[in-house]
């Protein structure tokens, strides 16, 4: 009979896991067990800390409802999201549009608008997003989908103004269709900087790595069209104060935006505008390029 120790332990595991028939969850098993292996060896893991481990991640599971999703949030802090997202912006076979977090409040069946109308609906200084979705070539994407969500001018998103509400109202979200040329406008207002909330598990182990838990201005966009690599990013906001330091590592410098106040070529005149264009790369097979889901479909999974 085999003697279990602190070394053996991991051959044991995974000589049990050998029989596994799916051949990527196979891989992906023996690595999770290896690495959490020599995690728990590296740092001498006591049995307090384990537990405590535990009951951390069990409050994180607790906090998730169909409208807040903790363990995105959880995965955000860490800077994993940001590396998974980096690893699918590697796999692109071409050039495009860097990527960056949807984040834990993105929300499906976001309402349909035409173009140029306003994502918020009640505005206090509206400013205009314009450009044109386009392919690695610089040839317009006709009919591309752009899909918005952010937070208001105090950086609170619908959701967290609506908490506790049953179903809450879509605010600050819109559903559009570039036009033939590919080219998009719409108005919305600049979001706040905001920080994330820290109510629950996760901000706990934010205040205890004395971290400032705040993320930058920015606007979410999910870019798409049939053929293409589905694109989720986000444009942040040019002299916001934590622009070096997002808590959750979205920040990319070819995402940064400036809001022009005197645009020629903006489509409405006298307006701020922001002027951004989106580069999809052709889809090389099948996958989502979105690092999150809408918290409702989550649960609904895990149900």
């Amino acid at each position: 009979m085999r003697a279990i120790d602190h070394n053996t332990i991991t051959d044991a595991a995974l000589e049990q896991m050998s029989s596994t028939p799916d051949p990527r969850l196979k891989q992906i098993m023996e690595s999770l067990v290896k690495h959490l292996h020599e995690f728990a060896r590296e740092v001498d893991l006591t049995p307090d800390e384990w537990i405590q481990g535990i009951g951390f991640l069990t409050a994180v599971g607790q906090k998730c409802t169909p409208f807040r999703q903790e363990f995105i949030l959880l995965s955000d802090t860490l800077g994993f999201s940001a590396l998974i997202n980096a690893l699918h912006d590697k796999r692109a076979v071409e050039a495009s549009t860097k990527s960056s977090l949807l984040g834990p409040f993105y929300r499906e069946g976001s309402p349909e608008m035409k173009l140029g109308d306003c994502i918020v609906q009640s505005p206090r200084q509206q400013v205009v997003i314009y450009g044109q979705v386009t392919d690695a070539d610089g040839k317009g994407v006709p009919n591309a989908s752009v899909e918005i969500w952010q937070t208001d001018e105090d950086g609170a998103y619908d959701l967290q103004k609506q908490d506790g509400v049953e179903i809450p109202s879509m605010d600050m979200r819109g559903h559009f269709h570039a036009d033939a040329e590919g080219k998009y406008y719409l108005r919305t207002v600049i979001p706040l900087g905001y920080m994330i909330p820290m109510d629950g598990p996760v901000g706990d182990m934010i205040r205890a790595q004395k971290r400032h838990g705040y993320r930058p201005s920015h606007i979410h966009f999910m870019i798409g069209a049939p053929g293409y690599r589905e694109l989720a990013t986000a444009l942040y906001t040019a002299g916001d104060d934590h622009l070096e330091s997002d808590t959750v590592f979205g920040v990319t410098d070819s995402l940064v935006i400036q809001v022009n106040k005197d645009d020629p070529n903006a489509p409405i005149k006298g307006m701020p505008s922001i002027h951004y264009d989106f580069q999809l790369a052709h889809a090389a097979k099948l996958g989502s390029g979105r690092v999150g889901a809408d918290p409702s479909q989550i649960t609904k999974t895990g149900a």
